[in-house]
């Protein structure tokens, strides 16, 4: 047993122990160069699967995993290892890990690392480096990988001593996992990872000068709980945080007790269960023009987990301009920075909701009924909303293919429990308004990069973190699949049962979307003069492939799909004059969303 893995019986404290893999013969090898020091921090860790690519600088890594219980998903690009490792850490709420070589590879990485860095994904990634000696010299695929990563990175680091690069990497794990979630990279020289060592990591842990809130102030607390309880029209705004916090169960504990209506962010998106009476789903930019009449229209808003970005707000002048702000955040750095707060709440989501939970049962809201009739006259105004602006689309039996209706042909047809991943653009705001989500880490995309191209690899890592009896589901635009679709590679080498629905307008949907709404229909470099034939290549790819073109078609192409035990490819041909709404001009007000083109 390594040095760091003593047991209870040595005297060392029980908690002491740091969790690990389930010991193999691999594992109790002794530590005898950087590289396996690195192969065993990331064994202690406690996650399996590992997303990379192979290259000269990272060999000797790759080298010392040969002899690891660890799981190698070797991804076709570098980019969607990074994709696959995000998703992996969204839906297991551990970190995912990536590998990539020096230079390009570090570099084709960078896309992924922004994209967990805007979300708050936990996520880290190990790169190859030349010999320490070489660095600075323009070595071949030399890059100042450090450099390049820091602004999209939680920490990075450049390991310099041999004897505790493992200890480097147990850290960045831990770091990438405390407090707000986010990437991290360590970056590996060629001489540390071959260079002589019996050094075996420590149990890794966060650097003691990380030291993120818990509990927020007991007074603050107090004075947010009388706001609620005071108002009239309270809302509950969720974020991405509630999730990553842990504290879905929490939110509607305390969201039902009290009858609060609740809104979300996009990627809070099943923190709380839509259907429910008081789910008012998503706001912002494409969010439901009832959940938009709910911000507009609140008197207190309590904010948990959100960074408040701007397709959220719209003009952060009109956002929410008749409430008073309680805004709940782990990042200090979050508070006040879009959308001043009249009661920061500094702490863990689940521990702020609980202390404003238990606060809001004081003598100050003893008027307030548990079964949630305070607010009732709010609720039904909010109802009431859902049913003058209901999420509904015009469709014709005999006309073109609506995505609306492909979206919830497949919700039907599945479990609850289904993961949904999207690239970005038309298709994925489709996926997110014509699905009902009901539980947490069941909806992957990207939020804050906008990421083309993230589906296809994000469906292979949530499909890798998913239990054996979920399934997962890539709703995807022909433009965003183009952009990564060698992963479907990957999907059939490791015979993954993941299904790829393409809504397919033969255009960057999105983009020419704006284009006729706010550049006189000038439509640059939007349209496609030709796309390939999705479903013959999935075939080629040895996935398998289908097409659908009319209604009559849909339901069966999409239970063949679903029913198929391994990668399948949809390609629907949808009607291409379709668009997103509501929609919220960028900057305007959320209680001013628009319905159709001609409201512009």
């Amino acid at each position: 047993m390594s040095e760091g893995q003593q047991t209870p019986q040595t005297g060392e404290p029980e908690d002491a122990e740091p969790e690990t893999v389930e010991a193999t013969e691999a594992s109790e090898r002794p530590v005898t160069s950087g590289a396996e020091s690195v192969a065993r921090a990331l064994e202690r860790t406690g996650v399996e699967t590992l997303f990379g690519v192979q290259g000269g600088a990272i060999m000797p890594v790759y080298d010392a995993l040969y002899d690891s219980p660890l799981d190698h998903v070797t991804m076709a690009h570098e980019q969607g290892a990074a994709h696959a490792a995000d998703a992996f850490g969204i839906v297991s709420g551990e970190p995912g890990i990536c590998l990539a070589t020096s230079g390009p590879g570090a570099t084709n990485l960078v896309t992924g690392l922004a994209d967990a860095s805007m979300d708050s994904d936990p996520l880290v990634a190990l790169t190859g480096q030349v010999p320490s000696e070489m660095v600075g010299t323009d070595a071949f695929q030399e890059t100042d990988t450090t450099g390049v990563t820091n602004p999209v990175t939680k920490e990075n680091y450049f390991a310099g001593d041999v004897d505790s690069v493992g200890d480097t990497v147990g850290e960045a794990f831990a770091l990438a996992d405390a407090g707000r979630q986010g990437p991290t990279l360590v970056d590996l020289p060629k001489d540390i990872t071959t260079g002589p060592t019996e050094s075996e990591p420590a149990a890794g842990t966060a650097p003691e000068t990380y030291d993120p809130p818990e509990r927020a102030d007991d007074e603050a607390i107090e004075t947010a709980a009388g706001v609620l309880a005071r108002a009239d029209k309270p809302v509950i705004l969720a974020g991405g945080g509630v999730i990553k916090g842990e504290a879905c169960d929490e939110l509607r504990e305390f969201a039902t007790e009290y009858g609060i209506p609740v809104v979300t962010t996009m990627p809070a998106v099943g923190a709380f269960p839509e259907g429910h009476d008081l789910a008012m789903e998503m706001a912002g930019m494409h969010g439901t023009g009832y959940a938009n009449m709910a911000i507009t229209h609140c008197d207190a808003m309590f904010a948990v987990g959100t960074r408040f970005d701007d397709r959220l707000t719209g003009g952060v002048e009109t956002f929410a301009p008749g409430a008073e702000i309680i805004h709940a955040d782990i990042d200090a750095a979050e508070i006040s920075k879009n959308i001043a707060a009249d009661y920061p709440l500094l702490g863990e989501a689940s521990v702020v909701i609980e202390q404003v939970h238990e606060a809001m049962a004081d003598e100050r809201a003893a008027d307030m009924a548990a079964t949630g009739e305070r607010f009732q006259e709010w609720v039904e105004q909010c109802q009431q909303w859902q049913t003058d602006y209901p999420m509904d689309y015009p469709m014709d039996e005999d006309g073109p293919l609506k995505p609306q209706f492909v979206v919830e042909t497949v919700d039907t047809a599945t479990d609850d429990d289904t993961i949904v991943t999207t690239g970005v653009g038309q298709h994925q705001m489709w996926a997110v308004q014509y699905w009902t989500y009901t539980e947490p880490r069941t909806w992957v995309s990207s939020h804050g990069l906008g990421t083309m191209g993230y589906g296809l690899p994000s469906a292979i890592g949530a499909r890798f973190a998913a239990d054996d009896d979920q399934s997962v589901v890539c709703f995807d635009g022909d433009g965003s699949f183009l952009m990564t679709l060698q992963e479907l590679a990957v999907a059939v080498r490791e015979d993954l049962d993941i299904t790829v629905i393409i809504l397919n307008n033969e255009a960057v949907g999105m983009v020419r979307q704006w284009q006729d709404s706010f550049h006189d229909g000038r439509r640059m470099a939007s349209e496609y003069p030709w796309v390939p034939d999705f479903a013959t290549l999935a075939e080629a790819f040895g996935a398998r492939g289908f097409r659908m073109e009319g209604h009559d078609e849909v339901t069966d192409v999409v239970e063949d799909a679903l029913a198929y035990d391994g990668p399948s490819v949809v390609d629907a041909f949808i009607d291409p004059t379709e668009d997103v709404y509501p929609m919220v001009p960028s900057g305007g007000s959320n209680g001013r969303f628009v319905l159709a083109e001609e409201q512009l």
